[in-house]
């Protein structure tokens, strides 16, 4: 089953097509990308960003390319579980030239949205403990520190934090509109 599109205000959420993962893998091999464990050479980048795409297949969610509406590229967002995490996250990743002007949080705000209407009742975000615009994100969103969370497998909390997203006290995803 293919990624279903979500529209918001400014961004369509769609399956990934080829041309996303090359600049996603462009992305990847870059400083830019030491938050998510990075540079990573674009031969992991490719095997990572596929699993990406193909868990919509074999768990029913994974990850959407954002598109603003006139069709420029801005980044990724997914509901990710590999073997290696403990829990399902929402995880984000921008170009460059897409941060700052809100597509993340508009992107989450869709994929929480979703995600609460197919039955998950938690999230969470796994984030680098220097990324502090993700941590600034994730908290805008309304996500807490949960300090308790288990970790993905080898990892400490030097490097990485867990954010966990769930809906508002009454069970409506209201509080991300």
């Amino acid at each position: 089953m293919p990624a279903p599109a979500l529209h918001t205000p400014r961004l369509v959420l769609r399956p990934h097509v080829m041309g996303d993962l090359e600049q996603l893998c462009d992305l990847f091999e870059t400083d830019r990308a030491r938050h998510m464990g990075g540079p990573i050479p674009r031969k992991a980048a490719w095997r990572w960003l596929a699993s990406e795409v193909a868990m919509w297949d074999l768990m029913g969610h994974g990850a959407w390319g954002i598109e603003a509406k006139d069709g420029t590229f801005l980044g990724q967002i997914g509901i990710l579980r590999p073997p290696h995490f403990p829990e399902a996250e929402i995880g984000w990743t921008l170009l460059e030239q897409a941060e700052g002007k809100g597509y993340a949080a508009e992107a989450a705000t869709a994929v929480l949205h979703w995600a609460w209407a197919n039955g998950f009742e938690t999230l969470v975000s796994y984030i680098d403990p220097e990324n502090s615009r993700s941590i600034a994100l994730a908290a805008r969103l309304g996500a807490t520190h949960d300090a308790d969370a288990p970790l993905p497998t080898g990892e400490t909390p030097d490097d990485t934090i867990v954010y966990r997203h769930i809906p508002d006290a009454d069970g409506n995803p209201g509080a991300y509109a």
